[in-house]
């Protein structure tokens, strides 16, 4: 097989590849069109650097999968990929624990105003009183999306006795005895914090706006980590002023190149979260460390070559 690799990997994953007979080739700077003039791959590897769509999947002949370096796959074209009999293969399983991590490490940032107290001490302010903290414990956090990383989120969420509920429209029977499988009626009833866990769709985009954020019974804190356009952030501004929502944890927002490695922050929206103390931005970080690094090297060229495997 030969394969092409058009975003940056770790050099692992291309020995895995190389190593089972495939032929690997990496052009990480030409344009779609200048790809597609001389295409002419069995495999394509690619992050986020643009979009595969329908266009150019019938201009890739011979093109027999698409393999995403992550988890998310609304770069990629799947229903048409699927038409023309082209796999399409991705590795959640490689970052679900590294930013189930950093949910947590947000919500207690945020909870016991660490980012904000050191940045005071930074400043020669030693203030006690004004930075006392919530705890997790006895509070309701809502899951939206039980898929890797919101399994991950639930486990890791166990030893600080807090009450975990979960609702993913399209599953069923995954309650146990550390989780309540539930509505959103009861995410919306209960919840003290929202975690979100879901990709980003046609039915997903703007999911968080005003009318959805008007249903909850409590005010409540937001985590997001899945993809910053999920939340419509004209309204979850609006809800951190009129105290709606309390705070939020976002390490994915709205205004982020498509390519994820660059951000519009030059507007007024992030003008007022970056100065909100009750808001953590961090720069789509969450799935990042080194271990997830060598685990979706592993994870996704298996995959790969177990594709192989399966057509040869």
């Amino acid at each position: 097989m030969k394969v092409l690799i058009i975003d940056k990997t770790d050099s692992d994953f291309k020995k895995i590849l190389a190593n089972n007979n495939c032929i690997v080739l990496e052009n990480l700077n030409d344009s779609k069109d200048k790809i597609l003039d001389n295409f002419n791959f069995d495999g394509l590897i690619l992050r986020s650097r643009f979009n595969i769509n329908a266009d150019f999947i019938e201009k890739a002949k011979g093109l027999k999968f698409i393999a995403r370096y992550g988890s998310g796959m609304e770069h990629i074209d799947i229903q048409t990929a699927q038409k023309k009999n082209i796999k399409c293969i991705n590795c959640p399983e490689g970052n679900k624990d590294a930013v189930a991590e950093h949910v947590i490490g947000s919500i207690l940032c945020l909870f016991k105003k660490i980012n904000l107290s050191n940045h005071e001490i930074q400043n020669n302010i030693w203030n006690r009183e004004n930075n006392r903290g919530i705890e997790l414990m006895n509070k309701t956090i809502g899951i939206i999306g039980y898929g890797n990383t919101g399994q991950s989120v639930c486990e890791k969420l166990k030893g600080f006795n807090c009450n975990i509920i979960v609702y993913d429209k399209y599953k069923k029977k995954y309650g146990n005895k550390f989780i309540k499988e539930t509505s959103m009626h009861e995410v919306f009833n209960k919840s003290d914090i929202l975690s979100l866990h879901i990709p980003l769709s046609n039915e997903t985009k703007n999911m968080i706006n005003k009318s959805f954020l008007s249903k909850f019974k409590k005010p409540i804190f937001i985590i997001n980590t899945s993809r910053g356009k999920i939340i419509k952030t004209n309204d979850l501004i609006d809800s951190l002023r009129n105290k709606k929502v309390l705070g939020a944890c976002l390490d994915v927002l709205e205004y982020e190149k498509n390519s994820f490695e660059k951000i519009n922050s030059n507007n007024d929206n992030m003008s007022f979260l970056k100065k909100s103390e009750n808001v953590i931005l961090t720069p789509h970080i969450a799935g990042l460390t080194f271990e997830s690094k060598q685990r979706l090297s592993t994870i996704l060229a298996n995959k790969i070559l177990d594709y192989i495997k399966s057509i040869s």
